[in-house]
């Protein structure tokens, strides 16, 4: 589903972020990525929909089309409205929830639908039944259905996260990409997030790729693990094998400081 081919990332000061990345993540596959700070995880993540541009390399996405039949996107080819509809195809989550405090959680999940809209309805803001099914849905899906028409400012941390990935969901992507999802909640909310993209990677057979610092929650959850250092990709396997040593070869030095939980 997706393939990296030699992928490198050069940044203009020279650093060089992401080194010869060779990888290919299969669709429904819940993927975690860890390593410390600054070694190329957020540069990996975005490169997938091409927030960053890479310097050499292919990634190539292939998506069913409305006819069942695969379509290939060179990601790193793409411009203009073909690039456009393939981002309307990956939801994005980032550690800040994005949602607008004033307005009600149904809005906000709604809001994923606009880009779908006839400008007379973005215009005007309004919703096909349709729409309202999905978003509703989507609610239901995360357990706050309840809190449709509650405003989103009023709502706790990990409630606030729900309201982004039901906003997500409702978006009805091929795949999902977060970047730290879960680093701005204390750990019981943390769990509860986590286990929310579980479901929605079982329920809805939807890829999830996680950059994330909370080794133990990646272990629990992720059924791969992608270790990254130094832009280089260290470690690519299943969650179950990941042992001290191999978290000794993803964070050298720092190892003492890793969170870990039965490793």
């Amino acid at each position: 589903m997706i393939k990296f081919e030699n992928v490198n990332k050069v940044w203009p000061n020279g650093v060089h972020a992401l080194k010869d990345i060779n990888l290919q993540i299969e669709r429904g596959e819940f993927v975690g990525v860890i390593g410390l700070s600054g070694a190329g995880k957020t540069t990996l993540l975005r490169t997938i929909n091409k927030m960053n541009t890479i310097s050499s390399g292919n990634i190539t996405i292939e998506l069913l089309g409305n006819d069942n039949k695969t379509k290939k996107f060179v990601v790193n080819k793409l411009i203009g409205r073909k690039l456009r509809k393939l981002r309307m195809r990956i939801g994005l989550i980032f550690q800040s929830y994005n949602n607008i405090g004033t307005q009600s959680v149904l809005k906000n999940t709604l809001n994923a639908r606009v880009a779908k809209l006839p400008f007379f309805c973005q215009f005007f803001g309004f919703f096909s039944k349709k729409d309202k099914l999905i978003a509703l849905t989507a609610l239901e899906q995360l357990d706050i259905l309840d809190k449709a028409y509650v405003r989103c400012g009023n709502l706790s941390g990990g409630q606030q996260q729900r309201v982004a990935l039901a906003r997500t969901l409702t978006q009805q992507p091929d795949l999902i990409i977060a970047d730290e999802p879960v680093s701005a909640l204390d750990p019981i909310l943390a769990n509860q997030v986590m286990l929310d993209f579980k479901k929605i990677n079982v329920n809805n057979n939807l890829t999830v790729i996680i950059n994330i610092h909370h080794v133990e929650l990646a272990l629990k959850y992720a059924t791969r693990i992608i270790g990254i250092k130094d832009g280089e990709i260290v470690y690519d396997g299943s969650s179950t094998d990941v042992t001290p040593q191999v978290l000794k070869n993803i964070y050298g030095n720092k190892y003492e400081q890793v969170d870990l939980i039965n490793v």
